[in-house]
């Protein structure tokens, strides 16, 4: 199985980024690759802009997801919504392929340091990202990363979320025909 995976964030201390890693430790025999949004930097998008032709990147970006069986995303929550880096690659795909998720089935998660945050870029998401070819499968929200996660040993301590957790997964695997 390959799977593309990436965060939805360009922070080097992301800990979507964290969560990504820690969700793809369930998928030792697949051929994994980890996207950095940062690779994927192009100008703002503007219909000015597109005019004059898409950039490269947003060509490569699309492909990843293309080659991919299976697509694992946590999304960063800035102000209620994407941040503006994964945006901004949104916003480039969109144009150059209004479906560029390509119909792959999608575990879709996100992380934050405060309890309630990332349930609205969550819930936004899961009802955009079908309408951009995307088979949400399943989701899950880890609030309060600091609190609830051991970086130390790279794992949910919160023995209730790491429970929902490793269900989700589970779930996920099935899904997918994952073995």
């Amino acid at each position: 199985m390959k799977i593309v995976a990436f965060a939805g964030s360009i922070s080097s201390t992301s800990i979507n980024k964290k969560m990504v890693k820690y969700a793809l430790n369930n998928f030792k025999n697949a051929e994994i690759n980890l996207l950095d949004l940062n690779d994927f930097e192009m100008p703002i998008y503007s219909e000015d802009r597109e005019k004059n032709g898409f950039p490269d990147k947003v060509y490569e970006f699309i492909k990843n997801i293309e080659n991919a069986d299976v697509v694992i995303c946590s999304l960063a929550e800035h102000n209620r919504t994407y941040c503006t880096g994964y945006k901004n690659v949104l916003d480039w795909a969109f144009r150059a392929n209004s479906k560029f998720f390509s119909d792959k089935p999608m575990l879709l998660m996100s992380t934050t340091t405060v309890e309630n945050g990332s349930v609205n870029v969550l819930k936004t998401a899961n009802t955009f990202f079908p309408l951009l070819g995307a088979d949400v499968k399943c989701s899950f929200l880890l609030p309060d990363f600091n609190e609830n996660f051991d970086l130390s040993k790279n794992e949910i301590k919160n023995e209730k979320l790491k429970n929902d957790f490793n269900k989700i997964i589970d779930e996920f695997k099935r899904i997918v025909n994952y073995n």
